[in-house]
């Protein structure tokens, strides 16, 4: 039976989350430029139609990191109901998607046929778990189409975890998120990514900077830019013989010898806090979601909050972690 996941449903505000999932095996069904691409544009549109902003993202040639922020509650014109319908459905389809003018005149009529309309409609949104999975079907059907394939693309369920809606905490886990391709060798410069939030952003993606910007609570992208790449680019982080950052045994080795690191420095690290735990943020904040999910779901979940490693100052943050049967990205 899978445990329910911790997020704070849309009608009760919004939060921050840190989604992420991997293809079946590790096979690289992402790893071309325009495999990349179309499930960027698809993950736009599913944004858009379910509400979430987007903040960042890094797309892998075998998974995906995103870095979004659930909307705030509120009613929806049926204009608007239109307008978010055509971004997934732009003409019907033999697959059973009506044309939007039939649905516009059962929309005026204002009938039963109207009412359930709305209802499926808005069940598809300001939700983490249907986000996710429409962006990973209208993959799948997509790339199994071109290559002539059947089944799924993706190893399991999605993982997430809430994360506190503080600012530094927010701007942090976004630089993890954009730092995958640093880590993985890719680039020696996140800004040469262009499959990241940061990259996209760099490159004059509107989108991309309105999510920086949101980060990082600044009003213009040349405010965001800087406060940003300041986060992504480590302090103490010296060369090393092919010009990339530390490596991963210099990084082994100074947390051996108990040497603490500077955040930012701790961010270049593979650590799996940001993939294996439920709830990242203070001790109150992690508390409390922990009760609001035991009360909700009756799960006996005996652990408590965990203040992060010793080995980089944190800055006080928590961490719930999640359970061994719960996917995870290791290393990611």
């Amino acid at each position: 039976m899978r445990a329910p996941r911790v997020k704070i449903p849309w009608t009760e505000g919004p939060s921050h989350q840190h989604l992420f999932s991997r293809t079946v095996n590790g096979y690289f069904y992402l790893e071309e430029a325009y495999q990349k691409e179309m499930l960027c544009a698809m993950m736009w549109k599913v944004a858009e139609f379910c509400g979430l902003q987007v903040l960042t993202y890094a797309l892998m040639s075998n998974h995906l990191h995103l870095k979004v922020l659930t909307p705030v509650y509120g009613p929806i014109s049926d204009e608007e109901f239109l307008r978010r319908y055509e971004l997934l459905h732009p003409r019907a389809t033999r697959f059973g998607a009506a044309n939007i003018e039939v649905i516009r005149a059962k929309l005026r009529e204002n009938g039963p046929d109207a009412a359930e309309w709305r209802e499926r409609q808005l069940a598809q949104m300001g939700d983490i778990s249907e986000f996710m999975k429409l962006l990973k079907q209208r993959y799948s059907i997509w790339y199994n189409a071109r290559h002539n394939r059947f089944g799924t693309l993706w190893a399991e369920r999605f993982g997430n975890v809430l994360v506190e809606d503080e600012a530094d905490l927010t701007i942090k886990l976004a630089a993890y998120v954009d730092l995958n391709a640093v880590r993985a060798g890719l680039v020696r410069d996140p800004a040469e990514y262009r499959f990241s939030g940061y990259g996209a952003a760099v490159g004059g993606d509107e989108r991309a900077r309105q999510g920086i910007m949101i980060l990082t609570g600044r009003s213009t992208w040349e405010e965001a830019q800087a406060e940003y790449r300041l986060m992504l680019f480590a302090v103490g982080s010296g060369p090393r013989e092919d010009g990339y950052v530390f490596t991963q045994a210099q990084l082994d080795e100074v947390i051996r010898l108990k040497g603490q690191l500077p955040f930012p420095t701790a961010l270049l690290k593979r650590t799996n806090y940001f993939t294996n735990t439920l709830v990242l943020g203070s001790h109150a904040f992690v508390a409390t979601q922990l009760e609001n999910y035991r009360r909700k779901t009756g799960a006996l979940m005996r652990q408590g909050p965990r203040a992060m490693p010793t080995y980089a100052d944190w800055g006080g943050i928590f961490a719930l972690r999640r359970p061994k049967q719960s996917p995870a990205i290791s290393g990611a």
